[in-house]
């Protein structure tokens, strides 16, 4: 019986986008070759970390959605904690209660909003924000 995972994992910063696509096809292999099916991929680029790891600050992160048994999953685990440009990965398995909210969901996302309703209350059309208005002086005391 086939389950539902997802993986993410953190590739080292110093990797091209050559290198990048060749590990996830690597690591799309060890699925593949055992039966599984990959679902997608998705490259995220490359972004800073919450924290060091190793000295380490950016990384590339790469997600992959893909369908196998348990023992396929956890020999990518193994082969992913092996390997040296990996910095750190998370596989999760996608109960079924999950993946009908993830399908309800992207039915039911609304159309994208124009760039301009989105960027903030300055951004819109209109008239372009002058300086600041000069602040009213206090009134002078009465005696």
């Amino acid at each position: 019986m086939n389950t539902e995972y997802e993986i993410t994992y953190i590739l080292r910063p110093g990797l091209e986008e050559a290198d990048v696509d060749a590990r996830a096809a690597q690591f799309a292999e060890v699925i593949t070759s055992r039966g599984g099916e990959i679902v997608a991929t998705e490259k995220l680029g490359k972004k800073r970390l919450a924290y060091e790891i190793n000295d380490v600050r950016e990384g590339h992160y790469v997600v992959m959605g893909f369908k196998t048994d348990g023992p396929t999953s956890k020999e990518l685990e193994r082969q992913l904690k092996l390997h040296e440009d990996v910095l750190r990965a998370l596989v999760v398995r996608l109960e079924k209660r999950m993946l009908v909210h993830m399908a309800w969901l992207a039915a039911n996302t609304p159309p994208a909003l124009p760039a301009y309703a989105t960027a903030g209350p300055m951004s819109g059309p209109g008239p372009a924000p002058g300086p600041a208005p000069a602040p009213t002086p206090a009134p002078a005391p009465t005696t």
